[in-house]
């Protein structure tokens, strides 16, 4: 038997995406789809049959809004990244980069829509309106779980690759449940009140994911069920030390065509067009048209993690070439250009980035660590014997450390064991 060899397009100098459009030509017998863009590196605004009318609706007030939230987000990472090199944060997830991608899918979602980010969704969060301090206490490690999904229909963060992607599904699910229940009821006349807006469910992951059987899976019960959920993959080309030329040789949005739904390969550094697509699809999804599979097509300049290196495994002429594609740089230019934007907007935008990475590491400082007993307050709804049977184990073993009585107290705050067994924090 031969030996097997994996591809090693990761030395090749050919681009990423050259690369795969060829590939997917010599695998298809036909070119790939093409990838929507309409805001060029340098600037210039171009046109698309579909996308350039949802384009047309954004005016200079929106656009100076996306360029603000990627420059805010941006700061945001910066300062997020230094606390942990300075200690006061576990684990840091970059997102530098990737802010087009998040920032304009993230502003094309309504109120109503209910988002499943991984772990590098902090721009997405920040149009959820999630206090950005939230996600440091989670990374922090003083914090249960986080913030409250039902606040902002943001659900938490997913630290195994790809399990949002079958929880995501099954909301959608649900979703297209509840509205045909609630059709059926107004079809009766039983109800007066209005009718609750269609909504939709936006799942993301990354490329590294897309390799993983949940979301194939996620992707038949989608087709299946032709449930409202967009996928969005944020390809950013590496799976920590993996290039995406190993994880498939096809563009991913091609995979959709094998499940009987639209895939769309999108400019991931073009605010512009990524917000174009994932409207449409949104509306696609809600509209009962079943799941859209979107590719935003991205790079990911620093770490994978703060526990990461990737100077060992990837060429910086790579990280040069994309640098060159810098989403805010482009928006930049396409903002002055148009007169939509001047020096004391982008010195207010520097400002307000400033005084939220100042908020930020604030908060971080005054983040208390909570008693060990809330973990045992928050884990059910209802009363659970086994509940209480562990926290009575963990008082008994914590009065073994105690050197006086009144060390076998609890912390002033801390639960009632009582409040332990409901599941209820005063």
């Amino acid at each position: 038997m031969g030996a097997t060899h994996l591809p090693s397009t990761e030395f090749d100098e050919t681009a990423a995406d050259d690369q795969l459009e060829a590939e997917a030509e010599a695998q298809l017998g036909s070119p790939a789809e093409p990838m929507v863009q309409l805001l060029a590196p340098d600037g210039t605004l171009g046109t698309d049959p579909v996308f350039s009318a949802y384009a047309e609706k954004l005016d200079g007030e929106k656009l100076r809004g996306f360029y603000a939230d990627m420059a805010k987000i941006r700061r945001f990472d910066v300062e997020a990244t230094a606390l942990q090199r300075q200690g006061q944060l576990a684990l840091w997830v970059p997102l530098t980069g990737q802010e087009a991608a998040q920032i304009g899918s993230g502003r094309a979602s309504q109120p109503q829509d209910y988002i499943f980010p991984t772990y590098r969704e902090h721009g997405v969060a920040l149009t959820r309106n999630v206090d950005l301090a939230e996600l440091l206490r989670q990374f922090r490690g003083v914090s249960n779980g986080g913030w409250n999904p039902k606040d902002t229909n943001f659900h938490l963060y997913t630290l195994v690759l790809a399990a949002q992607t079958p929880h995501a599904v099954g909301y959608a699910m649900g979703i297209q449940r509840d509205q045909k229940a609630a059709a059926a009821v107004a079809a009766d006349g039983a109800q007066d009140r209005p009718a609750e807006p269609k909504a939709a469910v936006m799942v993301y992951f990354g490329d590294g994911a897309s390799s993983e059987g949940d979301v194939h899976e996620s992707m038949v019960f989608a087709a299946s069920y032709n449930a409202p959920v967009v996928f969005f993959c944020q390809n950013n080309h590496w799976a920590i030390s993996v290039p995406s030329s190993v994880q498939t040789r096809i563009p991913l949005s091609n995979r959709a065509k094998g499940y009987g739904f639209p895939g769309i390969r999108v400019d991931g550094n073009d605010a512009i067009a990524v917000h174009a697509v994932t409207e449409w699809a949104l509306e696609h999804a809600r509209e009962g048209k079943g799941p859209v599979l979107i590719e935003a097509f991205t790079y990911r300049v620093g770490a994978h993690t703060t526990a990461d290196d990737p100077t060992k495994y990837r060429e910086s002429a790579e990280e040069t070439l994309w640098r060159a594609k810098d989403p805010l740089d482009r928006l930049e230019k396409y903002l002055r250009a148009q007169g939509l934007a001047d020096d004391a907007f982008f010195d207010q935008v520097k400002a307000d980035g400033d005084e939220l990475a100042a908020y930020v590491r604030k908060t971080t400082y005054d983040l208390e660590t909570p008693d060990i007993r809330t973990a045992f307050a928050n884990t059910y709804v209802e009363a659970h014997p086994l509940v209480a049977e562990e926290l009575a184990w963990f008082e008994e073993y914590s009065a073994g450390f105690a050197e006086t009585p009144e060390h076998n107290s609890a912390e002033p705050g801390s639960p009632d064991p009582d409040d332990a067994a409901t599941g209820v924090a005063r």
